[in-house]
């Protein structure tokens, strides 16, 4: 990645939500050791302090931490006043969670604050920044797709759907927004290593270090539609691709279930 390059095309600010963990967290440190001004976003206030903190120390870099419950409307019109102060020119949205299982004993509630903050969330976050950006004239988007987001998926049949969702809204920006130049990509990373497993209940194997996410992904804005960082991503992806969406829905079936196969046990 040309770090001085992302900053000419993308600077002087970034707004990363989820931050205060995980590939979000990631992003940001990657970010701030590129020259970003930041703007970070996350319910947990001490984490997302303490990162503020050390990114500002480390590299010199103004740090704006909200702690909000982007799920929360209201979250957006603080978000975007933000914006304006910083004049963000990057998107990432980070923020959102799994949840993983059998559909008769998921609890109705969480799968729909899921909807609500992977999808209703960031479309709101995702509109308002792409019309800020095209003001300025110039600008990036990443949205956090996923390998699950190009088949169904059953034992995380909704968490699946949230990141199609991600996916086609990527996509369908990524048309429309390159004419007026700002720039869209999706990131669809196979298991990371992250908090994301522990709050989905789900145990991964040949995950990636969520440090392995931003550059890659980061090097292909405004290049190629999709980013898929990571050897294993990468194998999975094109092996897959080449398959009826049934077969691949069976295969990753399969694999959610020695993912969540221990859920068993405690029932």
């Amino acid at each position: 990645m040309n770090a001085k390059k992302l900053y000419a095309d993308y600077g002087p600010a970034a707004l990363v939500t989820g931050a205060s963990d995980g590939i979000g967290e990631a992003f940001a440190r990657e970010l701030a050791e590129a020259g970003f001004d930041l703007v970070l976003c996350a319910r947990r206030a001490d984490r997302l302090e303490r990162l503020a903190n050390a990114l500002s120390n480390e590299h010199g870099v103004s740090v704006e931490s909200l702690a909000l419950d982007l799920s929360e409307p209201s979250s957006a019109d603080m978000i975007a006043a933000a914006v304006q102060r910083k004049d963000v020119g990057l998107f990432v949205g980070a923020a959102g969670f799994g949840t993983s299982g059998s559909v008769l004993d998921i609890d109705e509630a969480d799968e729909l604050a899921m909807i609500d903050l992977n999808c209703r969330a960031l479309a709101q976050q995702s509109l308002r920044l792409a019309k800020h950006m095209v003001q300025r004239g110039r600008g990036g988007v990443v949205l956090m797709s996923s390998l699950l987001a190009f088949q169904g998926v059953a034992h995380a049949a909704n968490y699946a759907a949230t990141k199609a969702f991600v996916q086609g809204l990527a996509e369908g920006l990524r048309i429309e927004l390159k004419p007026k130049g700002v720039d869209v990509i999706a990131c669809a990373p196979g298991p990371v290593r992250s908090g994301f497993a522990a709050r989905a209940d789900m145990q991964m194997g040949g995950a990636v270090p969520a440090k392995a996410i931003p550059r890659p992904t980061l090097r292909a804005l405004g290049k190629r539609t999709t980013a898929r960082p990571g050897f294993l991503t990468k194998l999975l992806s094109y092996s897959l691709a080449t398959l009826p969406r049934g077969a691949r829905s069976s295969i990753l079936t399969d694999a959610m279930d020695k993912m969540t196969r221990h859920q068993d046990a405690k029932g």
